[in-house]
């Protein structure tokens, strides 16, 4: 039996719950081995750290502006 036939029984046997993420992981394994759409990936991963730690940096500086507001520091 060959690890095709393995792997294709070994999904047949999961519950369809979990097959949704098995697809999901298929699709990474075969983006990840082209080289042009890994190469995307992580452009696109960096991009989302870039915006994840800005959103950080604003949501700080939102909590930091209300507390001045609530102590009258600065006005609406």
């Amino acid at each position: 039996m060959s690890i095709q036939d393995q792997t294709i029984g070994k999904i047949r046997q999961m519950p369809e719950s979990l097959l949704h993420e098995v697809n999901d992981f298929i699709d990474f394994l075969l983006m990840k081995h082209s080289a042009k759409n890994w190469e995307l990936w992580l452009q696109f991963s960096e991009s989302v750290e870039i915006v994840e730690s800005d959103f950080s940096e604003y949501l700080s500086n939102l909590e930091d502006y209300e507390k001045r507001l609530m102590r009258g520091e600065i006005q609406w």
